[in-house]
């Protein structure tokens, strides 16, 4: 039986069925999920054909990525010794490409968001993710696997999901600009100025934030992307520019029509001395990442890479009100469930 936390205005008319039975027998669901199964079946197929190694990713370890834009991460008890829950695979994923040069992975991730995310329609405090690192890659080189990833799962299921989209209402003409046409791109300078043109106050020293996102996102119609971040923005992999100095070699993908945020990935930092740097810049202690550093320090390769949230992407594929829908078992923020 589903339970909620006190009253959270955020949550009213969008929790999941309170019987998960109700959920997984109803006809939205099982049909959310036989396209969300191709999905997945065809990001393999690209990756894979694209010389990716499929990689299984720890769901524990003694630390986690820290840029976790204002959530909570889980602590377990391991022997004895604090772990964290994995909320995102980025430290273990530049770890993997000492065995590999192109490396994906498909896995949970666990973070406890504010309870206000719960009204954004996005935000979940259990997901998915399709994470992918390439050594020696540029953004400009990562950003093309992305457009050109999220291309081929669109048309594959597209093609093979007809009966799914209509069952739905989702009309695939929706999609038109995404197969045809190159990805849009603006810079968070850009991003920041356009927002303050509508009369939404967005930091220029900050990440877009959610409404902000979901305004960028709904007068778009194809996907986009945000690139250069101001420093300070981000977790202390994310590289900063050689060029310009206080800009970070990352990107945010955001889908069209309102849908926001699907993929955020950048160029990593791999110098031991600069992440030390940026650690302490951040509030981080480098104690806690010992093991990480002692692999830096040896050395890792330069790389970039990204990760494509699968609900949110699904949400978007699907036309769905909200990413929950897109989950089995879904977990909203300040929500005991299942």
């Amino acid at each position: 039986m589903t339970t909620t936390m006190p009253p959270n205005p955020g949550t009213q008319g969008l929790l999941p069925p309170a019987d998960p039975r109700l959920h997984l027998t109803s006809p939205t669901t099982t049909t959310v999920l036989r396209i969300q199964q191709r999905m997945l079946a065809a990001a393999r197929e690209y990756l894979t054909g694209a010389g990716f190694a499929e990689m299984l990713p720890p769901i524990i370890g003694p630390v986690t990525d820290p840029g976790i834009r204002g959530s909570k991460q889980v602590e377990v008890d391991y022997y004895g010794h604090k772990y964290k829950l994995m909320t995102s695979a980025i430290l273990y994923k530049q770890a993997s490409l000492l065995a590999f040069d192109k490396i994906f992975c498909i896995a949970p991730n666990v973070r406890l968001e504010p309870l206000e995310t719960a009204s954004t329609s996005r935000h979940l405090a259990e997901f998915h993710q399709i994470d992918v690192e390439m050594a020696g890659a540029s953004r400009e080189q990562i950003t093309q696997v992305l457009e050109e990833l999220v291309r081929h799962i669109v048309r594959r299921v597209v093609t093979e999901s007809p009966a799914e989209f209509e069952q739905l209402g989702r009309d695939t003409s929706a999609f038109t600009a995404l197969l045809t046409q190159a990805f849009g791109h603006r810079t968070h300078a850009q991003a920041v100025a356009e927002l303050r043109e509508l009369g939404h106050p967005q930091s220029e020293d900050a990440e877009i934030d959610w409404t902000g996102e979901a305004l960028l996102s709904g007068r778009s119609p194809q996907p986009f992307f945000i690139t250069d971040y101001p420093k300070g923005s981000r977790g202390f992999y994310d590289r900063e520019s050689a060029t310009e100095p206080g800009v970070l070699r990352n990107f945010d993908l955001l889908a069209p029509d309102g849908y926001g945020e699907l993929c955020s990935g950048s160029e990593r930092e791999f110098d031991y001395t600069r992440i030390v740097t940026r650690m302490r810049e951040t509030g981080e202690n480098p104690a806690k990442y010992g093991w990480y550093l002692q692999l830096v320090r040896e050395g890792i390769p330069a790389s970039a890479g990204f990760g494509i949230g699968v609900e949110r992407f699904t949400r978007y594929l699907a036309g769905l009100d909200s990413a929950w829908q897109a989950n089995a078992f879904p977990k909203l923020p300040g929500v005991v469930s299942p």
